[in-house]
């Protein structure tokens, strides 16, 4: 047998409870190949984006605060600089199926201890930017049952609803999870489309079809935030990178995989292009600003209903809040299969590591996402003094505050993971091969990097916080302990576990190599 730290034969649990080695039973300890193919597996990733969210919410916080007129031609250049990052990141998908995709590919391109510390951040931001829209879709069916029932009902009730019924949902089979997703995902598209036809066919009376919003000026000037509106505007792209997350479970993943990463960075800088030429068109180039500024995510709203009248209005205000949900369900189903492949891996308790028998879901990961949901909503909740009368908090700080945090953390994962590509390549002797490939991941890393660096530099105005709030450097931070901790632990099980510091980014590799060293005559757990 060989030795402890080789990856191809492991020790196993036997009941110990020691989360050092993955304790398999049967076929627990994977999840079910084959439910997913092109179409399911786009609809799931592009849920998290949440369309709706990013048109009625994202957009008027950048034509408004941030003074970006600009938009379209701010959603194509983020468009560009993800399309780099996806050809080496799609490449990497060919050569690596695990459902821990950030933290895999980092550990396989720069070493186990940095996926360790891949690993939590990526546990940390998906939970935060989940838990965040908790706090928007509470506060808006507190709004909806207070229009239109007189019911007068605190936001965390129907955010902690919303918990119990996306943890129940995760536990659900992916393909039931991605028609439900798919379903909600299409029509809200399809809404924001008709929305799109109705200001170019009625634009404002006084500046006419323009096309102002695509002039490079509007980029630069007095009272244009250009770099903090990149920052705040990448996390509407968020969702694509989630692909490999579900290669385990796709048909054909060295295939399906890199293409819905491509159709889903495409469709998402054409589509938020072209609804936010679409909105300062409807609104006038000249006057969008001051009107994001004075209605915020109202905005959209008084314009649709300007054009398609109240009872589409009402229609979109409920499909905004079921795209969130969508979004949520999205994120749930991320965090749960991050949370499995951890603990296939060893770096959380073998638990994990298992999956439900009778729908092949995550289960003990979706536990674990449904718990810190409820224990950050429910914090808010106790720190909100007026949850009825005034209920700004969950918008204002759950949703902002935990949102950033978790654009932060994908931001920097997806500049490790571009230059995790290259070192995986390099160290291959694939280098010259590849070399167009890593060329574009180094491109798209620095580039990453980059909005990653004016990200914390303007937390503040992301957050709004006032300057030399703690919270400039406490919420940034919180992603840095992640970091940190992880590339710790990371450290200590090298140290202390190297068998379990081996099998850090192998995935299911491990999990079969495991089953064919248990059926060899002779081959026991040492």
């Amino acid at each position: 047998m060989a030795t402890g730290s080789s990856p191809t034969r492991t020790t196993r649990d036997t009941g110990s409870g020691d989360a050092g080695i993955n304790t398999y039973k049967g076929e627990e300890g994977a999840l079910r190949a084959g439910r997913l193919g092109t179409l399911g597996l786009l609809l799931s990733v592009l849920a998290a984006s949440a369309p709706l969210m990013v048109v009625a919410g994202v957009m008027p916080t950048i034509f408004g605060v941030m003074g970006v007129v600009g938009q379209p031609l701010l959603f194509l250049i983020l468009g560009a600089v993800l399309l780099l990052f996806s050809v080496g990141y799609a490449e990497m998908s060919r050569h690596v199926h695990n459902a821990g995709a950030f933290y895999a590919y980092i550990a396989r391109g720069l070493g186990a201890t940095a996926g360790a510390g891949a690993s939590l951040v990526a546990l940390v931001a998906y939970s935060a930017m989940q838990v965040g829209i908790f706090g928007i879709l509470g506060f808006e069916l507190s709004g909806i049952f207070a229009t239109y029932l007189g019911l007068k009902v605190a936001w965390w009730v129907f955010a902690v609803v919303c918990v119990v019924l996306i943890g129940f949902l995760g536990w659900l089979k992916i393909d039931l999870n991605a028609k439900v997703l798919g379903v909600l995902l299409l029509i809200e598209c399809l809404l924001v489309v008709i929305f799109d036809v109705s200001a170019v066919a009625e634009p404002a009376k006084a500046t006419g079809l323009s096309f102002a919003a695509f002039d490079p000026g509007t980029l630069t000037g007095p009272g244009v935030a250009l770099g903090t509106a990149l920052c705040f505007s990448i996390a509407a792209f968020v969702g694509f990178e989630q692909a490999p997350v579900y290669a385990e479970e796709t048909q054909r993943p060295h295939v399906i995989v890199s293409r819905v990463m491509f159709l889903g960075v495409a469709y998402s800088a054409i589509f938020l292009a072209l609804s936010s030429w679409a909105v300062s068109v409807a609104a006038g180039p000249d006057k969008v600003s001051k009107l994001a500024t004075d209605q915020g995510p109202g905005m959209l709203f008084t314009l649709v209903q300007e054009r398609l009248g109240a009872t589409f209005t009402d229609v979109l205000h409920i499909l905004f809040v079921t795209g969130m949900f969508a979004a949520l369900l999205s994120f749930h189903n991320v965090v749960a299969r991050y949370s499995f492949a951890m603990g296939r891996e060893g770096l959380l308790p073998a638990a994990f590591g298992r999956t439900n028998k009778n729908s092949g879901a995550p289960a003990t990961g979706s536990v674990l996402q449904s718990a810190i949901s409820l224990i950050v909503v429910l914090a808010f909740a106790l720190t909100d003094d007026k949850p009825i009368d005034d209920p700004t908090t969950p918008v204002l700080h759950l949703f902002t505050w935990m949102g950033n945090v978790g654009a932060l953390g994908v931001i920097l994962l997806m500049a490790v993971a571009s230059f995790a590509v290259i070192a995986f390549f390099v160290r291959r002797g694939a280098g010259g091969a590849q070399k167009w490939r890593l060329l574009c991941s180094g491109l798209a890393g620095i580039a990453l990097l980059g909005i990653a660096v004016y990200t914390v530099k303007d937390f503040a105005i992301l957050v709004g916080a006032e300057s030399g709030s703690a919270l400039t450097w406490i919420l940034p931070a919180i992603i840095g302990v992640a970091a940190v901790g992880g590339l710790l632990y990371g450290a200590v099980l090298k140290a202390k576990k190297p068998e379990v510091h081996a099998r850090i980014g192998l995935g299911n590799e491990a999990f079969q190599l495991d089953k064919a060293a248990a059926a060899e005559p002779g081959t026991t757990g040492r």
